[in-house]
Formats: structure tokens, sequence, C-alpha cells
């Protein structure tokens, strides 16, 4: 199983609406150059932007844009060029893997090259993924370009549900991405190629969780030859603590806190006072590890030893 990585995706899966409001935009001559996408961390939202991306692109090439399948041709050149990153008319901005924010160097390096002379006649695309890392002084030189963009210019700004200033979205046309559960879990049958209860054991599946996550949980148990399909959400958190996947795996990272609140609302029905109290102790000390930046080793052991073991 491969990694779920946009820019790689060449079929769309439960997003159609969207895609097709986009083409009318398109058809009509009225897409904004600025569209602001936002909703929860996994939906798609990226991969939606690289397929209109490539749509408006290959209009005219070989191999072009699938509309009745929603599918990217693999042989389509505009593809090949965006997946080299040597397409002039595709310009991507997002988070290093080493840094915390989107840093205004970046920022600066994207109006350079947005003042070369373009190369064509096609439009220019600027992807923005995870615009809640951009920092103050990012935001700011961002918004100058927002203000007066160059001409054949489009931005895609992407948000995961995030606090972002007001004077950046409100320069956007809000384009909201969302799911209902039954359609995420559609989508992930779809993303994991085949029935997600063959994969993941229910009882490790939040109701909130987007077809990215899910995808990434099943790639986890794969990766690491775990079977989560026998795996009670109990077990699932003692062996992600006993064997510290949580320092080794991004996903994990990211999620265990999810995790560990789901398995609370799962006791949700037999809480006793003693468990509410504990309850409300380690949500305060996932708020203050989360905010702070604290050491998550003990509080995981210390919830391992008063919830898992109890």
């Amino acid at each position: 199983m491969n990694d779920l990585i946009p820019i790689n995706q060449t079929k769309l899966f439960g997003l159609d609406k969207y895609f097709d409001e986009l083409i009318a935009l398109d058809e009509s001559d009225v897409l904004p150059n600025k569209i602001l996408f936002s909703g929860p961390k996994g939906q798609g939202k990226s991969t939606l932007i690289y397929h209109f991306v490539n749509y408006c692109l290959s209009k005219n090439e070989e191999f072009n844009y699938n509309t009745n399948t929603f599918e990217i041709n693999s042989e389509n050149h505009s593809f090949k060029t965006t997946l080299n990153k040597s397409n002039p008319n595709f310009i991507l901005i997002d988070i290093s893997l080493e840094k915390k924010f989107i840093d205004i160097n970046q920022i600066r390096n994207l109006i350079t090259n947005l003042n070369k002379s373009s190369f064509n006649n096609k439009p220019r695309f600027v992807l923005i993924d995870n615009i809640e890392f951009l920092n103050i002084n990012s935001v700011n030189a961002l918004l100058k370009i927002l203000e007066e963009p160059s001409n054949k210019v489009i931005f895609f700004l992407v948000n995961n549900n995030k606090k972002i200033l007001k004077t950046l979205s409100s320069r956007c046309l809000n384009f909201r991405i969302s799911l209902s559960n039954y359609e995420s879990l559609q989508i992930s049958d779809k993303l994991l190629n085949k029935k997600l209860h063959d994969v993941i054991n229910p009882e490790l599946i939040n109701y909130y969780f987007t077809p990215g996550i899910i995808f990434n949980l099943a790639n986890f148990g794969f990766i690491n030859d775990i079977n989560l399909r026998d795996l009670s959400l109990k077990d699932f958190l003692k062996l992600l603590i006993k064997d510290q996947y949580y320092k080794k795996n991004d996903f994990i990272k990211n999620s265990i806190f999810d995790f560990i609140e789901l398995y609370f609302r799962k006791i949700n029905l037999s809480f006793s006072d003693q468990i509410f109290v504990k309850y409300s102790y380690f949500l305060q000390r996932i708020s203050h590890t989360k905010k702070f930046n604290l050491d998550e080793e003990s509080l995981f052991m210390e919830f391992n030893s008063e919830i898992l073991n109890a």
C-alpha cells in the first residue's frame, strides 16, 4: 500500500459535485482568482485541486482529463511535468518537513516566479497547502500579491479547519468541503480497494475520521504488520504506547490523542464518577501537553496505567 500523496492521485473519489462546480465556474468564465478550500484534513481538498488544475492545463493536450470518470491520464504532459516539479504553470507552496512554518522566503520566491513572463498563454496556478502554517510575516507578504494578483494567476489556498487571519480569508472565495460519515466510508473503501471492515476493526474508526485518516490508519497497520481488523481500540492504544509508535510514526504522532479521546467516548456509557474524574483529568493533561509542547511519554504511561490497565 502506497502513501496517499495528493499529487500522485490520478483518480478522484467522492468529490464529484465540487469538481463539477469548479468546471461550471470555469466554463462560465467566472472562476475566482483566489479560492480558499476549507474542511478537515484528509477529505481530499488538495487532490481535488490537482485534478482541477490538470483539467484546465490539459484541455488542448494529448491524453487530457477525463471528466466522465474524474481521472487524470498518467500519460498526460501536464501531469508528468507537475509530478516532476517542472510545470511552468503550477507552483506549490507547502510547509517543509524540517520547519514549523511556511516562511517568508517561500513567499518571496513565489513573488519572484510570478513576476517572470509566462512561457505560454495558459493560466498559472498557485497551490498554497496547509495555510494555517503561514507565520505572520508570510501572511503579510502573501496579502500583497493576493490584493493585486498578476494576470492569469489563480490562487488555491487549503486550510484544514484551523484558525487563520480574517485578512487572509476575507480576500478569497470560501469553498467549503464537507463529507458525511457515509461518504467518508465509501471513499475509504475505494482508496483501500477493499471493504473497510476487512481491514480495520470498527472500534478504531471515529465517526469524524476523514478518508485520508482512515487510509493512513490502514497503511500504518500494513507497514508495521499489525492486524487492525482483529485489534480492539484498547489493545491498539496499549500497543501504540508500549512500542512508542508516537515517537517513530508521523501519523500516530498526529492522531494518538484522537484515539485516546475516542476511547473515553467508547466507555462513556459505563462511566462511574471515578472514571469521569479521570476523563476530565486526562482531557486537561492532553490540552496542556499540546498547548505547551510538554513531554508526551509520561502522559501516555500514566494513561496506560490508570485507564487501560485499570
